[in-house]
């Protein structure tokens, strides 16, 4: 089983994030932060994901170090999970609808943190939710999961249409990368041998 449970414990943030990479798809959240609550159910079920978050953090003060650290211990954790990397897929994509929106997401663990986010907003806030803060989530993700992350939303005007269809594409894209190739059992999927 690829599971991992990891927790990080700041002066900001408490969490503990549980995930099982071959589950079926459940989410169970408790972070304080409603909306991005309904993005990682959005990770859960098209990633094929069991995700367990709990988070008890200085919302008080602003969502800011709430959606940074669960992008962290996301990331620990997912990196935890898959172990040495041999026989997994590696690259992920996937291109996601929504109405009128459409994003692209692209996936490597390739053992290399990178970020490239092109998502042009058409507005600062969804409800409540800053949408500068999901930059932040991608952010920490990638640094603690070792993984170059392209994302694009070709296409919106409905801003939470924009990152519903980014959060969607970004869980097949995990999933497709997640997932081992049987053609690659007990092999690395890198020339240079090590990820």
């Amino acid at each position: 089983m690829r599971t991992a449970s990891v927790n990080r414990d700041t002066l900001e943030t408490k969490i503990q994030v549980s995930l099982n990479l071959d589950g079926k798809g459940t989410g169970k959240f408790n972070t304080g932060v409603p909306f991005l609550e309904h993005m990682m159910d959005q990770i859960a079920r098209h990633g094929m994901i069991d995700l367990d978050i709990t988070c008890d953090g200085d919302v008080h003060i602003d969502d800011h170090h709430t959606v940074e650290d669960i992008g962290i211990t996301i990331g620990k954790a997912i990196n935890q999970a898959i172990g040495d990397k041999k026989g997994m897929t590696r690259y992920g994509h996937a291109y996601v609808p929504l109405d009128e929106a459409l994003s692209r997401v692209v996936i490597d663990f390739s053992g290399r943190p990178g970020l490239t986010m092109n998502v042009p907003f058409t507005q600062k806030r969804i409800g409540n939710f800053d949408t500068e803060l999901f930059y932040e989530f991608f952010q920490g993700f990638v640094n603690h999961a070792l993984v170059t992350l392209h994302i694009d939303c070709i296409r919106g005007f409905n801003a939470h249409h924009q990152i519903e269809t980014v959060f969607k594409a970004f869980g097949r894209a995990l999933r497709m990368a997640l997932t081992p190739d049987p053609r690659m059992e007990g092999a690395m999927p890198s020339t240079k041998g090590v990820l």
